[in-house]
């Protein structure tokens, strides 16, 4: 049984792990995958012996795979997991935590929007425009599990903020989200190079104070609404109504008479004439046509006929 715990990474076949030096690791007998998802339930099994835990890379992140445990390690966790869950502690515990989440979150959108209208620095010509536009950035950049600059702690508020804005911009005035940018090394990069800076010199005419272009892509961008109302505000569109064809009453011809044309009911006298129905011409019938014979077949039967004529008439 193994006694270390280990960070590894997939294997190349089932049953398999690759551990940090190289060397292809077997599943240890006994041993159950963890999924992730659930961290205390994983903090708990981790707790009580020896652990694998199964990551991968992309880009510059790392995702968990799941854990690998003995079963009854995972399942003496699952089962003291349970029964924490079930009293009404823990569920005055998380209510609390909620609200204490909530209560940061809020006043992290207040410290970042102000963040934002810190570095926009409208001229107060246009003060009231950058109030809209910082609180749009913020309620944009700001939710939990939106992926934004605005989420990593790695940087500062005031460096969130300001690339929070470029990001905005790039999205909201320029053709970028329409771009076919090639897949070459560096190309996306540089673009986005570009429009930061034409983003910049936008900013800086507000900051001056200069009368805004009826054409200005920040004023149209801010002149609609913003994205979830505009989806709040479609409509939705109601099946169209299929018509109803009015029922046709047939009227019967007597012996000897042309069929009639049907007529709807409700219609005039002069409507309810009957009408001799208008003969359509009958389609040509179709004949097979028999292929030509081949000319030796044609032999080979005028061949054997002859022969049955002759053993006949002998």
């Amino acid at each position: 049984m193994p006694t270390q715990t280990r960070i590894v990474t997939p294997g190349p076949r089932d049953m398999t792990v690759r551990a940090e030096g190289g060397a292809i690791l077997p599943i240890p007998p006994g041993w159950e995958l963890l999924p992730p998802g659930d961290a205390g339930l994983t903090r708990r099994v981790k707790a009580l012996g020896p652990t694998w835990t199964v990551e991968v890379e992309r880009g510059r992140k790392r995702f968990s795979r799941g854990v690998w445990a003995p079963a009854e390690q995972i399942a003496k966790a699952r089962r003291a997991v349970e029964r924490t869950r079930a009293t009404p502690e823990y569920a005055h515990r998380l209510e609390a935590d909620r609200a204490r989440r909530g209560r940061a979150q809020d006043a992290y959108v207040i410290d970042f929007t102000r963040h934002v209208e810190a570095f926009l620095a409208f001229h107060p010509t246009h003060a009231a425009l950058g109030r809209v536009m910082a609180e749009r950035i913020a309620a944009h950049a700001t939710p939990v599990g939106s992926g934004t600059v605005a989420r990593t702690a790695r940087i500062p508020v005031a460096e969130r903020a300001e690339a929070a804005v470029i990001a905005w911009l790039r999205h909201q005035t320029t053709a970028y989200d329409q771009m076919h940018i090639p897949r070459i090394q560096g190309m996306r990069r540089e673009v986005r190079r570009k429009l930061a800076q034409r983003s910049r010199d936008l900013l800086t005419r507000y900051r001056r104070g200069e009368a805004p272009d009826p054409e200005c892509p920040l004023a149209l961008a801010l002149a609609k609404p913003p994205k979830a109302e505009r989806v709040r505000a479609t409509p939705t569109p109601r099946p169209a109504r299929v018509p109803v064809a009015a029922p046709t009453a047939t009227v019967t011809p007597a012996s000897g008479a042309q069929p009639a044309e049907a007529v709807a009911p409700g219609a005039g006298a002069h409507e309810s004439a009957i009408r001799p129905a208008v003969a359509r011409p009958t389609p040509p019938v179709q004949r097979s046509v028999k292929a030509p014979e081949d000319p030796r077949e044609a032999k080979q039967r005028a061949v054997r006929e002859r022969m049955l004529r002759r053993r006949g008439g002998g």
